[in-house]
């Protein structure tokens, strides 16, 4: 039942999963009006009052990230003027996360300067899914509830029943993540360790770890840019006698080759999430996206109601159909 003191507001990056999120809830996203002056500054207009209401703003910071990031930024800002009781902004996609840790001289820490500016706007509260590290958390002065997408990536891959499935972590960092995974479905680990000199650059296989031969594979990541990584993957675990190779990924940022890459690869299938929209042009019968819409609807009626998020991991879950690419 909808709750007349929750309001759903939506930026410009990803306005159907906060219309899948105001469905759960049964709530309409809330009038806003987003613009641009002749100069390209952005310009925020709530349409409707908010005073003294629980007001959750949804914006995934993904490409053009500046722009996005800026757009929600001035969205709680706005908010926060317009006298909203508690402003929570929902990040899908949290933008700029890679850039986590100085790994050179004179480098920033771009991660912890979103961080500061989301809190200097006025968010009270920040909602996510899939953080690339949990180091981030650390970056907050403010609440942080992180949702794992693996219990609806999961359940899709237990629904095709496929058999001997073993998950792999495409590198050494993600192996908390993919084992958190394995655990999930009841699989085995393998690890897959790469070499990669910058960012962006296709890696070198080195070793991959663990028992993969006559079985079914499935690349576990977080995010997928350009490809490289899961096709080179999906490629020496081809050599190394695999039955089939599957891939998720929960943000898939897909830039340029990633599509040419992931067709032209092994890979049977790859699944994602709609925390960053998926364009009709990037759409294949390789590619499935499940919403996330009813996972950050559920945290939302929580945090809403003061109740736990962190007993929504161990809770029956609604199961969004994949849609696959036409």
């Amino acid at each position: 039942m909808a709750d007349a003191q929750i309001r759903i507001f939506s930026g410009t990056s990803n306005p159907d999963l906060a219309r899948g999120i105001g469905e759960y809830l049964g709530l309409p996203v809330g009038a806003i009006n987003v613009f641009r002056f002749a100069d390209g500054e952005i310009g925020v207009r709530i349409e409707e009052s908010v005073r003294g209401l629980d007001v959750f703003a949804v914006q995934s910071t993904c490409p053009p990230a500046n722009e996005t990031l800026m757009e929600l930024l001035i969205i709680i800002d706005a908010l926060r003027r317009a006298s909203a009781a508690r402003v929570t902004a929902v990040i899908p996609y949290f933008g700029y996360a890679r850039q986590d840790r100085k790994i050179k001289p004179r480098e920033p820490i771009s991660a912890k300067l979103v961080a500061n500016m989301l809190t200097t706007a006025g968010a009270d509260r920040i909602l996510t899914v899939d953080l690339h590290t949990g180091q981030l958390w650390g970056f907050f002065d403010i609440p942080l509830d992180h949702l794992p997408a693996r219990m609806i990536l999961g359940d899709y891959f237990r629904s095709l029943g496929l058999e001997h499935p073993v998950v792999v972590s495409p590198d050494i960092g993600g192996v908390k993540r993919a084992r958190e995974f394995a655990q999930y479905l009841g699989a085995p680990l393998a690890i897959i360790d790469k070499r990669r000199d910058r960012p962006n650059q296709v890696a070198e296989i080195v070793h991959v770890i663990g028992k993969v031969y006559r079985r079914t594979a499935i690349l576990v990541d977080d995010i997928i840019d350009t490809g490289g990584t899961l096709a080179l993957a999906a490629e020496a675990l081809v050599k190394r006698g695999v039955v089939a190779v599957y891939a998720c990924c929960t943000h898939a940022i897909l830039s340029p080759p990633a599509m040419a890459r992931i067709q032209r690869s092994p890979i049977t299938q790859l699944v994602v999430t709609d925390s960053i929209p998926v364009p009709p042009d990037k759409r294949t019968p390789k590619l499935a996206v499940i919403s996330v819409a009813g996972l950050i609807g559920e945290a939302v009626q929580r945090i809403h109601a003061e109740r736990s998020v962190s007993e929504l991991f161990g809770a029956p879950r609604v199961m969004q159909p994949a849609t696959e690419g036409e």
